[in-house]
């Protein structure tokens, strides 16, 4: 088997004669074959037996096994299989979630299907970009890219120092599958079309994503959680912040892209970014909401519409009037009740006071902080801190801050950059215009929010990211395939080529 090589070129002459690359095909073919003969008796033996972990690990193993097949002979494609499933994934979890809970243990994650993908994903990229490191001398590499493993290389080191290294090291791990993620689609993206390719399947994740909500809903039993007085949904994902923060950016780059799309596509789009409205509301997350409302600004703003200006305060007005829940929920900011952290009182408040508990926690190392994720560990609200530039300093220490203050401004230069090199009324410009708008919503939803902790939305937000590098790369205009201009410097330096 080969890795699957989304440029393709002529063997070099010193290389000797190529090597036949294995039948993917027939390869795939017999792993599916039997994938579906397991699964049949596997969910027949394991359903009689009761329990959720019987049915899904083995499913996980063998999902994982032809998944594998694929990653290792048609690595494009699997990656795009990740982006468009991904947004399912955790509806076959099986650990409890960890808000207000200080004993949730590696070992309780360690087993749910989406740490067994993750796992996965970065072996296999692993191998893919060392192959294209062999093949090219070099990986094509940007700003942002740099910060990004700069994050992650002082999550790693800060995890090893923590009170739990375990713990603190999985959440250092799932960060790292957003670092790699953006490092192997910056590779992926060459030309308009794989960058196209690419969207689309984070769409289809958002398709499954809608249609499951839809039809649960639909059937009487809508994926939901109570907190408090409200109702919230959280479509596939196990939190309806979660849920709420994905359709954010999934709604503002699609406001970005929809005019320079094919009518049908439009059209389709347009459905979609609906009925994400709609559920956007129903997620009854705040911060989500005014992230969104930012988000859809800037690309009304650089759109010059009035016509999404327009739309924004129909929707608005008829989001309170139709969903009084969502009024209800910005009215409870000015309840002079700070509860807990509940989700009736005033958290505001309640987040101010948080804060000034937890910047002490610092105190014990400064340089590389507590280790990720175990600020929960080290209160007694066992709350993550709802603020991720204070997170970064109490977690990862000054290092930490430094490198999660340096993304965010590369995430902000990049859609500036882009903004500025694609060409007038292109498709190009619409990923350069919604990336942008999801850049400004990711740095102000994250100052009052654990959005670092939402390493599934993190995939789409730094899948547009790639997008928009790739868009950056070509000089003022250039179309695609145009070189990378001076100053974009790969993630290696060149090997020696004997030139």
């Amino acid at each position: 088997m080969t890795l699957d090589n989304p440029y393709p070129r002529p063997a070099r002459p010193a290389d000797g004669a190529a090597v036949p690359a294995a039948p993917p095909g027939r390869i795939l073919t017999g792993l599916a074959a039997l994938a579906c003969a397991a699964t049949a008796v596997v969910i027949g033996v394991s359903t009689g037996s009761g329990g959720k972990a019987s049915v899904v690990l083995p499913l996980a193993v063998l999902g994982g096994v032809a998944v594998g097949a694929l990653a290792m002979t048609r690595f494009a494609a699997y990656v795009m299989l990740m982006l468009a499933v991904r947004s399912c994934v955790d509806l076959f979890k099986l650990s409890a979630p960890s808000a207000g809970r200080g004993d949730v243990t590696a070992a309780s994650r360690a087993l749910d299907p989406s740490t067994l993908l993750a796992v996965l994903f970065l072996l296999a990229a692993g191998l893919w970009l060392a192959a294209q490191l062999r093949r090219d001398g070099r990986l094509r590499g940007s700003p942002l890219g740099w910060a990004l493993l700069l994050v992650g290389a002082t999550c790693l080191v800060s995890a090893l120092g923590a009170g739990s290294p375990t713990t603190s090291l999985l959440e250092a791990l799932r960060i790292v599958t957003v670092v790699v993620m953006f490092v192997v689609l910056e590779q992926l993206m060459p030309d308009t079309r794989r960058m196209r390719q690419i969207l689309l399947a984070c769409y289809v994740s958002l398709a499954l994503a809608l249609g499951y909500t839809l039809v649960m809903s639909l059937l009487g039993a809508p994926p939901s959680e109570v907190k408090g007085s409200f109702t919230r949904i959280s479509g596939p994902f196990s939190q309806s912040t979660t849920f709420g923060r994905y359709l954010m950016f999934m709604v503002i780059f699609g406001c970005g892209v929809h005019r320079y799309l094919a009518r049908r596509l439009r059209g389709a789009l347009g459905v979609l970014l609906v009925l994400s409205v709609v559920f956007l509301l129903l997620t009854n997350t705040r911060s989500a909401i005014i992230g969104t409302a930012l988000g859809l600004v800037v690309v009304a703003v650089l759109h010059r519409s009035k016509r999404m200006v327009a739309m924004l305060c129909a929707v608005a007005v008829g989001g309170v009037v139709l969903l009084p829940a969502v009024a209800d929920r910005f009215v409870a900011l000015a309840d002079v009740r700070a509860v807990g952290g509940g989700p009736t009182g005033n958290t505001l408040a309640w987040r101010l006071d948080y804060w000034a508990q937890i910047v002490p926690l610092a105190n014990r190392n400064p340089v590389t902080g507590i280790g990720p994720n175990m600020t929960q560990r080290e209160t007694g609200e066992a709350k993550k801190p709802h603020n991720d530039f204070l997170r970064a300093y109490v977690e990862t220490g000054l290092v930490g801050l430094l490198a999660y203050l340096a993304m965010m401004v590369m995430v902000l230069r990049t859609g500036r950059l882009a903004l500025r090199r694609a060409p007038p009324d292109s498709f190009e410009r619409g990923v350069a215009v919604g990336f942008l708008g999801c850049a400004v919503a990711f740095v102000a939803v994250s100052a009052a929010s654990n959005v670092i902790s939402n390493v599934v939305t993190l995939w789409y937000l730094f899948a547009f990211a790639a997008a928009a590098s790739a868009v950056a790369r070509r000089p003022g205009g250039g179309g695609p395939g145009a070189a990378a201009p001076p100053g974009s410097p790969p993630l290696s330096p060149p090997l020696a080529s004997g030139h």
